[in-house]
């Protein structure tokens, strides 16, 4: 039987704990937190499947990589430090980010698929390349990609 990835978060926390390991276990704690706020938001409350649970997980890990970019420029390094350490964390429970050679066979596929010659297009192509990719690749990385077949 195969753990739900909230059940894998909750061991590796408790694990954590055993250990001492400071970052890891406040960043699951965080992470853990994020996931049960998402489980009782909206009208009912709901168990995540893990692909929203994975959703949760790398909206956590933008959050860091965005703070710490942030905290770099305030010349703040040991907020960013410790910013990145969780981002390290949390990049382990996410899938491997694709190269640019796959992300851009994607989009040229929905580009495709849609028959898209315009900018005007380009929340259809985000629509089918965001699905292909499905958590590997960054939204940002993706649209600046479309734009630049779309406007190309």
């Amino acid at each position: 039987m195969t753990d739900t990835l909230k059940a894998t978060l909750q061991h590796d926390l408790h694990a954590a704990m055993r250990a001492r390991e400071e970052v890891r276990v406040a960043t699951l704690r965080m992470t853990l937190t994020a996931i049960s706020n998402e489980e009782v938001s909206g009208t009912t409350a709901r168990e995540l499947s893990d692909e929203e649970t994975l959703k949760v997980v790398a909206k956590e890990a933008k959050k860091r990589k965005e703070s710490a970019t942030a905290y770099r420029d305030a010349q703040r390094p040991e907020l960013a430090d410790r910013e990145e350490a969780e981002l390290a964390v949390l990049e382990g429970y996410l899938p491997e980010q694709m190269g640019e050679e796959e992300l851009t066979a994607i989009v040229d596929r929905a580009i495709e698929q849609v028959g898209a010659t315009s900018m005007a297009q380009m929340g259809q192509v985000m629509k089918l390349a965001q699905g292909e990719a499905a958590g590997r690749a960054d939204g940002g990385a993706i649209a600046a990609r479309v734009k630049a077949r779309l406007a190309g």
